[in-house]
């Protein structure tokens, strides 16, 4: 497994990940929203040198009831992954391949550890939609949905960026995102490892022990 040690000034200082639009074959959706760094590039795990602060996001989860992120999932090991349901290829793979993995875990370690997927389309992802995609990965994944602008905000304070979702020629419904999955350590709630979409379940399942703990895979 790659993994690199890289500074993430230089990744938010530039919002440096990719754009990924689940579903289109738009080309333009393959572009980065600013250049990366070649070393930054890994088939699996980067730790970041510098880690990312959790985002500050209150949303709304699949019960309808409000989300603090921060405060559900302080002193946690956790997951953040931005994505949306209708996805026909790239975040189902993504939370499979988690959902997969996190099932290797002893028992005492899957109850702590914390999967967040925030959708970027919350116009459709509604509470109940979303909770009902969720379960069919695993039903301990936490869905969040809400405004859209603070969706937007709360992932760019991770470095992701997400653009609103639009509908293309054909009348598909497309939500360009970036991909990646951060990783946040229960001892300092600080995002510390980041995951590309390329990463198999058997990549999560070596690195997953280490990140409940805390520890850098």
């Amino acid at each position: 497994m790659v993994k690199k040690s890289v500074l993430a000034a230089a990744l938010v200082a530039a919002a440096t990940l990719t754009l990924s639009s689940c579903g289109s074959s738009d080309n333009d959706s393959k572009k980065p929203i600013a250049d990366i760094p070649m070393e930054a590039k890994t088939q699996a795990a980067t730790v970041l040198d510098q880690p990312f602060t959790k985002p500050d996001l209150v949303l709304t989860d699949t019960h309808g009831k409000k989300y603090d992120l921060r405060e559900k999932t302080k002193g946690k090991p956790t997951l953040i992954y931005f994505g949306y349901t209708n996805c026909p290829d790239v975040c189902p793979l993504i939370m499979s391949n988690i959902a997969i993995a996190k099932k290797s875990l002893p028992e005492a370690d899957q109850e702590k550890l914390q999967v967040v997927f925030v959708t970027t389309d919350p116009e459709r992802d509604t509470p109940a939609s979303l909770g009902t995609w969720l379960k069919s990965q695993d039903p301990s994944f936490i869905g969040l949905t809400g405004d859209f602008p603070a969706i937007q905000a709360g992932a760019r304070q991770i470095g992701i960026g997400i653009d609103a979702p639009k509908k293309e020629k054909d009348g598909t419904i497309v939500s360009m995102h970036g991909s990646q999955v951060i990783a946040f350590s229960p001892k300092t709630d600080k995002g510390y490892v980041l995951y590309s979409e390329d990463t198999t379940p058997d990549d999560y399942t070596k690195d997953l022990p280490k990140i409940v703990k805390g520890e850098k895979p």
